[in-house]
C-alpha cells in the first residue's frame, strides 16, 4: 500500500503534517539571516567600512547602491575601494549601524513575512520589493 492509500483525504492535521514533512527545514528556521560583523575603522576624519562587500552580498544588494544610500543617509562624500566604503568624514559606529540597520527594514527585508528573501523590480517607472518567499509586492523609494 502506498502513503496515498492510508491517507484519510478529511483529516487536515494528517494532510498538513504530510505537507509539512516535504517542506525543507531552512524554511522554518528563523535566524538563518545572519550579517556579518561589521569591521570600522576610524582613521583621521575618515571613516572606512572594511568589509563593504561581504556586507553587499549577504544582503543580495548591489555595492553601488547600498553605498548611495549609507552615503546620503550619513551626509557624507565618500567611494568604494577595494571591497571598502571609505566616507570621508568621522561617523560613529552605532550610526553606521543604524543606518544599516534601516536599510534593511526598508531595501532588504519582507514586511509580511521578515525574510530577507526578496529582489528589486522595476515596473514602468516605480521600484518594487518582492519577496521570493511569501510573494509580497511593495513599492519602495528609491535613491
Amino acid at each position: 500500500m502506498s502513503d496515498l492509500e492510508n491517507i484519510d483525504y478529511y483529516d487536515y492535521k494528517a494532510l498538513l503534517k504530510r505537507a509539512r514533512s516535504q517542506i525543507p527545514d531552512y524554511v522554518f528556521q528563523k535566524d538563518r539571516f545572519e550579517l556579518p560583523e561589521i569591521e570600522i575603522l576610524i582613521e583621521g576624519n575618515r571613516t572606512i567600512i572594511r568589509n563593504f562587500r561581504e556586507l553587499a552580498k549577504a544582503v543580495n544588494r548591489d555595492e553601488e547602491f547600498f553605498a548611495k544610500y549609507l552615503l546620503k543617509e550619513t551626509g557624507s562624500a565618500g567611494n568604494l575601494e577595494g571591497g571598502r566604503l571609505i566616507l570621508q568624514r568621522r561617523i560613529s559606529p552605532e550610526l553606521l549601524k543604524s543606518r544599516i540597520n534601516d536599510f534593511l527594514r526598508e531595501y532588504v527585508i519582507c514586511r509580511e513575512c521578515g525574510k530577507p528573501d526578496t529582489k528589486i523590480i522595476k515596473e514602468g517607472r516605480v521600484h518594487l520589493l518582492k519577496c521570493m518567499a511569501c510573494g509580497a509586492i511593495r513599492p519602495i523609494r528609491m535613491i
